[in-house]
């Protein structure tokens, strides 16, 4: 059996570790092989800041062209997010998001219906949980506080981040691809202090274990 794991920094395995972004070994893709404990490969395609548009673009070569079993797409941080930089210059225009959610939805759903079509079974992981504080301190720090102001007429950001995630499901459920709801079971875990690294959305070694846990019940009959 082969699986691929297709995604952004979250299945590349990126982590906060003493002020700088760094890769651990320790990401979920090493954590599903192991909790598989079986002859299988996990292939561990994850790009750091890849949004759906990028993995669209990079979806035949990285997976058609691997002739996977199973492929698990994690994405949408990146996609909803916003250029900092054009807000902290105007904080008073209107600015979209990196993928507009339309757009980001019907990238998902082309990427699952080629993989359908190439006798590959997709799931989609859910958007991880932020953990807001610590996201708001990360950002205004390397931003400013004048963002600050927009985030809040926007509603926040873990309303788009749920916006984005929501749809996804809708759309996960409309294809009837199955899911791999890792946002609840983070929240489920424990501490997000503990799971969630100081820039308040990648992901701990703790918190990779539980994803790479998760997953695994897809593999192991619903088993944790």
């Amino acid at each position: 059996m082969k699986i691929i794991c297709f995604g952004d920094s979250l299945t590349r395995g990126i982590t906060l570790d003493k002020g700088r972004l760094r890769i651990t070994k320790k990401n979920y893709p090493n954590y599903l092989k192991e909790f598989l404990n079986r002859n299988i490969t996990v292939i561990n395609k994850g790009v750091f800041n890849d949004n759906s548009d990028l993995l669209l673009k990079r979806l035949k070569k990285d997976v058609l062209e691997e002739n996977p079993d199973f492929v698990i797409i994690g994405i949408g941080g990146n996609d909803c997010n916003f250029d900092w930089n054009e807000v902290a210059e105007h904080p008073d225009s209107e600015h979209q998001a990196i993928v507009p959610a339309d757009r980001y939805i019907a990238n998902v759903r082309t990427m699952t219906e080629r993989m359908k079509e190439a006798g590959i079974t997709p799931i989609v992981m859910t958007l991880p949980p932020l953990d807001p504080v610590r996201y708001y301190q990360f950002l205004f720090k390397q931003y400013g506080s004048s963002i600050g102001h927009w985030i809040s007429l926007k509603g926040g950001m873990e309303h788009w981040h749920g916006m984005y995630n929501d749809r996804l499901m809708n759309l996960a459920d409309e294809m009837q691809v199955g899911k791999a709801d890792v946002r609840t079971a983070l929240r489920q875990a424990g501490s997000l202090q503990d799971l969630i690294s100081d820039d308040g959305i990648h992901l701990t070694s703790a918190g990779y274990r539980v994803v790479g846990r998760e997953i695994s019940c897809f593999f192991n009959g619903g088993e944790k």
